[in-house]
């Protein structure tokens, strides 16, 4: 039987306390690699995408008059700190490990091979993909898509912290919005309704990729967003067949 492999999309603030959003807690990082070593255990072939908002984000007010992509190639930095963060701590749970960079930093990790990422993710380790796509003015979420994409991922899990899936409006704001389980790419886009940017959607629905948006809060919900249950919503194509 085929293994199904996924993209995890973690943003920074998976690595920070909830009540502070910035900074590395290691005890917030070994709960999340607890739960990716217990279900790439059970022989799930998982790839991770990391984000660096807890320590620097390139679009913010801390980057002032900062060049953007001097800005942006700080945030790539960032992602690599918590990618070894991650590494070390899912290592420590039992699970093989590997980071790959998109940016060569080789004293610190691999830099990114799409066939040796592969390779690595058959032999049944977890791979972290850090420094987004090497690129200026492109996302994590936009770095997710392309690698899923490019390993043949099954689905793009986008773990959200404190937020059950994608609402109709923002439910901070709005009392009357509603979680949607299910959506096509095309009402993602249109309506603007904060699943990943639209670069990232786009290459989503170009490569056929579904895109899972759960609450990573809630203990056990990596598993079952990795296993493939039905949780949070679901983004694909089905209302454009």
């Amino acid at each position: 039987m085929t293994k199904r492999r996924v993209v995890l999309k973690l943003s920074g603030s998976a690595f920070a306390k909830a009540d502070l959003g910035y900074g590395i807690d290691p005890a917030t990082v070994d709960s999340v690699a607890g739960e990716i070593a217990e279900v790439a255990e059970e022989g799930y072939e998982i790839a991770i995408v990391v984000g660096g908002g807890n320590i620097f984000r390139g679009i913010s007010d801390t980057a002032g008059e900062m060049d953007r992509a001097s800005a942006d190639y700080m945030g790539m930095l960032a992602t690599v700190i918590n990618a070894v963060a991650l590494r070390d701590a899912l290592e420590r749970a039992g699970a093989q490990c590997r980071v790959q960079t998109a940016i060569t930093i080789q004293e610190v990790a691999e830099p990114y091979i799409r066939l040796r990422a592969v390779r690595h993710l058959e032999k049944g380790r977890v791979v972290i993909f850090a420094a987004g796509t090497g690129n200026p003015f492109f996302t994590t979420d936009t770095a997710a898509a392309l690698r899923a994409a490019e390993i043949g991922a099954d689905a793009v899990l986008m773990a959200k912290r404190d937020v059950d899936g994608v609402y109709t409006a923002d439910p901070a704001t709005d009392p009357d919005a509603v979680l949607l389980e299910d959506l096509d790419y095309m009402h993602a886009i249109s309506e603007q309704l904060g699943v990943m940017d639209t670069t990232a959607i786009t290459m989503c629905m170009e490569n056929d990729l579904p895109i899972r948006v759960f609450n990573m809060a809630v203990p056990g919900n990596i598993g079952r967003a990795v296993r493939g249950e039905s949780i949070g919503t679901l983004v694909d194509a089905r209302r454009q067949k």
